[in-house]
């Protein structure tokens, strides 16, 4: 028996099977359209390279990488003919530049199209109306995470009835969502979350009876939840969370028996949380926090449901955690915080094998934390800032080697900080402020762990300022403590530094110059310590700087000129100011179709603003711009080229010894709002060019040696309050209800006669008075006494002077 050679039997069956694609080719019209959707996109970005076996030296492009061609026995083509057609173009991912919409013209003469995929890109621009609507084969479009706006084509998408699967998600459509969409009889998968969509929800959704993933999270959308979703019974996963949904949660939707994840999170939702959502067998993740829904304490459940994730965020929550809780022992993700629980943290949940994201923050939960919470190895997020939690920290918090955020702020923990706490490699975000945390010695991180934040503040720690941290930390808050000693030269290893807080401790010595190496500093507050010396020059070169805060300290010398030369960050405002913000958002993925953000937020930055101590939250930090050097020993004039920093919101220099005349170039300080020069020795008139500060809100020039009118116009009309002037002996003008010379009107001068005036008329009038003035003078005279005839009074007569009165009208 001859055996068959398996090579040569393996080379056959690779002919036969390639031979239908040697044999075919794609039509050239659609050749010619793939070639041009590269070209334009080579106009743009000449190096790319994702699409270079797009040629026009291959004849066939069903060969092409990223496309798909049907067998010529499935082409529209008569059945004997060998081409094919293009049916699926596979584009996620391009790495292409900004791309306009309209590059995708050509693709919309393929009518062939089945499937079209071009997320993750760089798409902008509106989609032309009809152009999708020639597409009328697409069962499957995927557009999402693209920069796309303007309204979604009622037209064009209206007409893609064989549509099953339609992604738009992620990009910035708004507008209502077109009734058309709601005609797809075929659609399974709608995810249009994460636009700026508004209107409401339309009644017509019920008609969608095959849809099994609805998700319209993150947009505008209003009004109640239609009744019409009660028809959806092959729903198994509705996400409409964080939109403007009021109303309650409609009965009707008891009747979505597949439902295995319902989303309604921060949205308007009033009423009571129905029980009859634990029914549901399949329901594996529950979001209802951030409502105005209640949880009715006294309703006994029995779940149905095995959750993997629950969300009661504000939701009402009462006592201790509820015990029907303990019966879900799956949870990976569970959100009670924003209640008000109270009792100790309980067992049952520390033991929880799969818990991976726990937060309980604002509540009234007390007692010490169980060890055998750490001892959890997928825990990740551990937040349970703002209770009443107290004793030390567990001393196996190290365990726990998946935590990568850790918010344990605002408690009544004391004693020191772990040290196997620097085990935890993954770890991200630490926040242990507010606290009654004490030692003097910290943990050592690896300095190549990924920590971009920590916060020690308003604690009880000591000795020298701990620099202990990664070397890619970038916000690292140690205020509000009892550190003492120099500012350590070694600070300057954490070269990625961009917000350091040091207020409020008792640091000592002069301003190391080696805090310029910092470049990327922005923020800088060492408020209220024992800093001597004068300022280093060299500050001028963190250019970054937005926030300077040296007030309260024993600073020394001069404001050097060359101190605010070079800070580009306090010169150059953005002239479209953005409220970028320091917090941030984890996405949590528990399966394909389970993944949502978490959104957390930094502490506030704590400043002397306006007169008061305020937070600026970090939702708009990057908005401000402060230079405060108050409350030191600083001796000199004003530089001028304070001037130049025209982005300062505020500048503070009061409370010093600075002397000389206010120079004028404050005047330029065109976005302060506050200016605070008071308590000084400063002379001479306060500048007419703060006239032009049309931005200021508060001004405060008392206690100093002014002299001179202050100045009318603009912003300062409204500087009315005679306390910020006081104690300037030399000022006047109306803010302070003091004349200045030469606002008093002149005297009146006496009316001449007119001169035009007929002789005859005068004559007359001589005539007339004359005889009338006599009989009347010689009545008084009778009447006063001179003619009587008895003796004089021994009582002599004073005459009464009637001095005039100047009456001033005041304007």
């Amino acid at each position: 028996m001859v055996m068959a050679n398996p090579s040569l039997l393996l080379q056959s069956i690779f002919i036969l099977f390639l031979l239908p694609c040697l044999s075919s080719s794609c039509p050239e019209y659609q050749k010619q359209a793939l070639l041009q959707f590269k070209s334009s996109i080579l106009a743009i970005n000449p190096s790319f390279h994702t699409l270079d076996s797009w040629n026009s030296s291959s004849s066939n492009c069903c060969l092409w990488d990223n496309v798909t061609c049907s067998s010529p026995s499935n082409s529209n083509s008569n059945s004997t003919s060998t081409s094919s057609v293009v049916i699926e173009l596979h584009l996620s991912y391009l790495f292409a530049p900004l791309m306009p919409s309209n590059l995708l013209a050509p693709l919309f003469f393929i009518r062939s199209l089945r499937v079209l995929d071009f997320s993750y890109n760089s798409i902008y621009g509106q989609i032309p109306a009809l152009g999708f609507g020639n597409l009328s084969n697409l069962v499957h479009l995927d557009l999402r995470w693209n920069s796309i706006n303007g309204q979604i084509p009622a037209l064009g998408f209206g007409n893609l009835s064989n549509l099953v699967y339609l992604d738009l998600s992620w990009n910035r459509f708004n507008g209502n969502i077109p009734l058309q969409l709601f005609q797809l009889k075929y659609l399974q998968h709608l995810d249009l979350s994460s636009n700026r969509l508004s209107g409401e929800l339309p009644e017509e959704i019920g008609n969608l009876t095959k849809l099994g993933e609805l998700d319209l999270s993150d947009n505008a959308l209003s009004m109640e939840i239609p009744t019409g979703i009660g028809n959806l019974s092959n729903l198994s996963s509705m996400r409409l969370g964080k939109n403007k949904l009021t109303g309650g949660v409609p009965a009707l939707m008891q009747k979505l028996n597949k439902l295995n994840s319902l989303d309604l999170e921060g949205n308007m939702l009033t009423g009571e949380i129905p029980f009859w959502l634990f029914n549901f067998k399949d329901l594996q993740s529950l979001q209802l926090g951030g409502n105005n829904l209640t949880w009715n304490n006294n309703m006994k459940i029995v779940p149905k449901c095995r959750l993997f994730v629950l969300s009661l965020r504000s939701s009402g929550l009462q006592g201790d955690i509820p015990e029907w809780i303990s019966t879900q022992t799956n949870l990976c993700f569970l959100d009670l915080s924003m209640n008000m629980i109270h009792g100790p943290f309980p067992q049952w949940l520390a033991e929880f094998s799969f818990l991976s994201d726990l937060f309980l923050s604002h509540n009234k939960l007390s007692g010490s934390l169980p060890t055998a919470l750490f001892r959890s190895s997928p825990l990740s997020i551990l937040a349970l800032s703002h209770n009443n939690f107290s004793g030390e920290l567990p001393k196996n918090i190290g365990d726990a080697k998946s935590l990568f955020i850790l918010m344990f702020n605002g408690n009544n923990f004391s004693g020191p900080i772990p040290q196997s706490i620097s085990q935890i490699s993954r770890l991200e975000l630490l926040d242990l402020s507010r606290n009654r945390l004490s030692g003097n010695i910290f943990p050592v991180f690896d300095p190549q762990v990924n920590m971009w934040y920590a916060d020690f503040s308003s604690n009880q720690f000591s000795g020298e300022v701990p620099t202990t941290f990664p070397t890619d930390i970038e916000i690292l808050a140690l205020g509000g403590n009892k550190f003492s000693g120099a500012l350590p030269s070694n600070l300057t290893k954490l070269r990625n530094l961009q917000r350091l807080e040091l207020q409020d401790n008792n640091i000592s010595g002069e301003l190391p110059n080696s805090l310029l190496q910092i470049s990327h500093l922005q923020f800088l507050n060492l408020r209220n310590n024992s800093l001597q010396g004068s300022i280093p020059k060299t500050l001028s070169n963190l250019q970054n700087l937005q926030i300077l805060d040296l007030s309260s300290n024993n600073l020394r010398g001069e404001i050097p000129i060359e101190f605010v030369n070079n800070l580009t960050g306090m010169i150059k405002a953005p002239p479209n100011p953005t409220s970028q913000t320091l917090d941030f958002a984890v996405a949590i993925a528990f399966s394909s179709s389970t993944i949502f953000r978490t959104e957390f937020a930094v502490n506030e930055l704590i400043v002397n603003w306006k007169k008061s101590k305020q937070g600026l939250s970090s939702h708009n930090i990057d908005m401000y711009f402060l230079l405060d050097l108050s409350n030191n020993q600083l001796s000199s004039e004003i530089p001028a080229s304070l001037g130049a920093l025209k982005a300062l919101k505020m500048l503070n220099l009061s409370f010093n010894k600075l002397f000389g005349k206010i120079p004028a170039s404050l005047g330029d300080l065109q976005n302060v709002e506050g200016l605070d020069l008071s308590h000084n020795k400063l002379s001479g008139p306060i500048p007419i060019a703060f006239t032009k500060l049309q931005q200021l809100t508060t001004l405060d020039v008392s206690n100093n040696k002014l002299t001179g009118r202050i100045p009318i116009g603009g912003q300062m009309n409204t500087m009315a309050d005679p306390n910020f002037y006081a104690n300037n002996s030399g000022l006047c003008g109306f803010q302070i209800h003091v004349p200045c010379p030469g606002d008093l009107p002149p005297a009146p001068k006496l009316q001449e006669h007119d001169n035009k005036k007929e002789p005859w008329i005068l004559l007359e009038a001589v005539g007339i008075g004359y005889p009338v003035g006599f009989l009347l003078t010689i009545g008084i005279i009778f009447l006063a006494g001179y003619f009587n005839p008895s003796p004089p009074s021994n009582s002599g007569h004073r005459r009464r002077h009637h001095p005039h009165r100047l009456i001033r009208q005041r304007i």
